[in-house]
């Protein structure tokens, strides 16, 4: 604990003089970031990454955590092309969000500041340090990092690069740190290092959200778990459907933005099951359905309550037959983990009905929920997508890592 509390008085230190770096300091250490991935330095990353997924192997990772982990040139030049959207971004510190003037001449201003200290606890997943560091560095937060053993060496080269930039750049490399011990119990001190942790941020799996959440003494924001849903309702076009559920399950079945469970009215199943079925067995997903959908798909797995609640994060889809919108509703309801869920349909009426009774972050309308994502929404990069209702919801970029204050100005006013 006490070089987490030494690493938490650097972090604390270092936001003091973020919070007074302007928005060029800030975009020129990124601009350094992002070209400093593309040079030699890019090299040592991806050596480092080699190290992790030899190690990832050898313990058996799964093939989807795998492709989590993995780094290769054109992924690292995707992070590095993140970090300068991040740059390009408009500056959210100081924007006058509210405010007026009262009657008896007080001006009053709403500003956007720096939550201060930003944690997080994160898998096996490298990019995440680049994106979140990249985040917190233009929204002027320092940031203290976490990731699982898996992803370690690579996560420890990205750090050093980043840090070398700041430094080159004039900002203070404190603004990025990563906990190099990867043990349970450093993760539990994190998660109460609340002199100094303004808010933690874990994003996982359900289960290291579900552990953050019970055992942090600072504040958390949950994120990432992605039960999520598409309806096909009976007007849908049947290859739109057939593509946009291919691309939600098998585009990168490991993020949590991929579809689990696709939903069917039985008007149209006959016709689409079977066009789902030939288009996934192309990528060998594992089908599991109900009844209905076993009699239209003949050999597939019988579907649990547990599968229909299950984030699988791999090339399995469940698939349950319904005969009307209001009862996928309801199943969405029961199942769902508030991510993304989608209905795919030509009938206005139902798209409308859909948007407004699915209460989940993100509610899509004949579009795949691979767009779930910071990137995607033009945010740059995100820290996280977040599946509660306060502070933020949805992918979390800039605006979503602020605080805010109110500058009240008068000319002598007294109460």
């Amino acid at each position: 604990m006490n070089g987490l509390i030494e690493l938490g008085k650097k972090a604390k230190a270092a936001s003091h003089l973020l919070a007074a770096a302007t928005t060029a300091q800030k975009n020129k250490a990124l601009e350094a970031i992002a070209a400093a991935f593309e040079s030699d330095k890019g090299t040592e990353i991806l050596e480092a990454n080699q190290v992790d997924l030899s190690a990832a192997k050898e313990n058996g990772l799964s093939q989807a955590l795998t492709d989590r982990l993995r780094l290769t040139p054109e992924r690292l030049a995707d992070i590095s092309k993140g970090v300068r959207e991040v740059a390009a971004l408009p500056d959210p510190i100081g924007e006058i969000i509210g405010g007026g003037s009262r009657p008896n001449g007080l001006k009053i201003e709403k500003i956007r500041t720096p939550l201060g200290v930003v944690a997080m606890i994160f898998e096996a997943r490298p990019n995440v340090t680049a994106d979140a560091a990249a985040l917190c560095l233009k929204s002027s937060n320092a940031c203290i990092l976490r990731c699982g053993k898996e992803a370690i060496h690579s996560c420890m080269a990205l750090e050093k690069v980043m840090r070398e930039a700041l430094e080159e750049t004039g900002l203070h490399p404190d603004c990025i740190q990563l906990i190099h011990d990867t043990s349970r119990q450093s993760a539990v001190d994190l998660m109460n290092l609340t002199s100094y942790v303004d808010v933690l941020i874990p994003r996982g799996g359900k289960g290291l959200i579900r552990s953050v959440a019970e055992q942090a003494n600072v504040p958390v924001i949950e994120t990432g778990a992605g039960n999520c849903h598409i309806y096909v309702d009976e007007s849908a076009q049947i290859e739109m459907a057939v593509n946009i559920c291919d691309n939600a399950k098998t585009s990168r079945p490991s993020v949590c933005n991929a579809v689990e469970t696709v939903l069917v009215h039985s008007a149209i199943a006959p016709q689409f099951l079977p066009a789902l079925q030939k288009a996934l067995n192309t990528h060998q997903v594992e089908l599991r359905g109900c009844p209905k959908t076993a009699a239209l798909l003949p050999g597939i797995q019988a579907a649990t309550e547990e599968d229909y609640a299950t984030e699988y994060d791999d090339y399995i889809l469940a698939l349950r037959v319904v005969d009307s919108m209001q009862e996928a509703i309801a199943h969405i309801q029961t199942y769902s983990t508030g991510h993304s869920e989608a209905i795919i349909t030509e009938n206005y009426s139902n798209a409308k009905a859909f948007t407004e009774l699915v209460d989940s972050a993100a509610v899509y309308v004949n579009a795949s929920t691979r767009f779930t994502d910071g990137g995607e929404f033009g945010f740059g990069a995100e820290i996280g997508i977040s599946t509660q209702k306060l502070h933020a919801r949805g992918p979390m970029g800039l605006t979503e890592l602020c605080s805010s204050k109110y500058i009240v100005t008068g000319n002598g006013q007294i109460r």
